[in-house]
């Protein structure tokens, strides 16, 4: 217990919270990107009936330290006609956009870098931060490939991010909030009390509410595989097409940057939405702390409930990728426009008719 209240007291000190806050991030993100590159190799490779890196390490656990090693000692190549100012900020700015977005994340009602009470606001305005630094990439490469997969990632991008808005909206005239702490913590003592069930609302409008709290749950989490460019809407990389896209020309650690800020993206994205509707932190049964009165465990159980919801929608991530096939340009914007965006509209005036009734 004296344990619980040093580290609670630390965190009440300004200026270690203010560097505590910045660390853990980082401290969190380098390890998930490295696990999730393993897992996804595995999950490839077992969804394709062979075994996948097997030799660095046990069942090859090793490889991708062994990759960000040698990804570590590439030379810095820099085209000769690129814009190198341009060339040099892209992945730096790209990486700092999805950084900024785990500031109002909430690991467990312990630990919440910056408890914004415009938190789901936030998370919308840094994420233009990834759409200026892909275009940088792409114009600052002077190359055709890489200015064709930077165009094609903004204008996803872009467009997806309109029906996660109306979903959010969504959330906001149910909940009154945009808080995405309070959201966890309002989604408390058992499952029933999540927002894909209808949340802490009371009455009939819960019972209600649960078929389209289910559909706004299904548009964000197809929007946020957009805005990450995960497979089917991988276009912006698409291989066979672009050669690598937007990071072509990168080598080194700049390409190493990228490849951590797409998946630090994958968990955020997975995060907000368990956040949203799968109450974040909060366990489906009780808490081992409270039956035991160990009140410093709970943090610790909630930050494990929170990362197992985050890494099964990483999980489900991959299991499409290798499932579904890459869509066109012209069917992605068709899926976006003509589909997610009129459904989150109708889905928001009846939820908001429900609300009012």
């Amino acid at each position: 217990m004296m344990i619980y209240d040093f580290f609670i007291s630390i965190f009440h000190n300004e200026l270690i919270a203010a560097f505590l806050n910045s660390i853990i991030p980082v401290a969190f993100i380098v390890p998930f990107a490295l696990f999730a590159v393993y897992l996804e190799r595995k999950v490839s490779a077992h969804m394709q009936d062979r075994l996948g890196p097997m030799r660095v390490g046990a069942h090859g656990w090793l490889q991708s330290f062994a990759d960000i090693l040698k990804l570590l000692q590439k030379e810095d190549i820099v085209a000769a006609k690129a814009d190198k100012k341009l060339f040099n900020i892209a992945p730096v700015l790209t990486f700092v956009g999805c950084y900024a977005v785990f500031a109002v994340i909430p690991f467990s009602s312990a630990y919440i870098g910056a408890n914004l009470d415009l938190g789901l606001l936030y998370i919308v305005a840094v994420s233009g931060f990834v759409v200026a630094g892909i275009l940088m990439a792409g114009w600052g490469s002077n190359n055709k490939y890489s200015l064709f997969g930077a165009v094609r990632s903004a204008a996803q991008i872009v467009s997806y991010e309109i029906p996660t808005t109306l979903v959010i909206i969504t959330i906001i005239i149910v909940t009154k909030s945009l808080n995405l702490y309070d959201l966890s913590v309002n989604q408390t003592s058992n499952m029933f009390n999540w927002m894909i069930f209808g949340g802490y609302v009371e009455g009939w409008h819960k019972i209600a509410l649960i078929p389209f709290m289910f559909i706004g749950f299904i548009i964000i989490y197809i929007s946020t595989l957009a805005e990450v460019n995960r497979t089917p809407f991988d276009i912006p990389e698409a291989e066979s097409e672009l050669v690598a896209g937007y990071h072509t020309e990168y080598s080194g650690m700049k390409f190493a940057m990228f490849f951590l800020a797409e998946y630090a993206n994958m968990f955020a994205v997975s995060a907000i939405v368990s956040a949203i509707f799968l109450g974040g932190f909060q366990s489906p049964f009780g808490y081992l702390g409270s039956t035991l009165n160990l009140p410093w465990l709970i943090p610790i159980e909630q930050f494990f409930w929170f990362a197992s919801k985050g890494i099964f929608f990483v999980f489900v991530q991959m299991w499409l990728r290798w499932t579904l096939p890459r869509l066109r340009v012209d069917q992605l914007m068709a899926m976006c426009w003509k589909y997610l965006i009129p459904i989150a509209v109708v889905n928001l005036l009846i939820v908001a008719l429900i609300m009012v009734l």
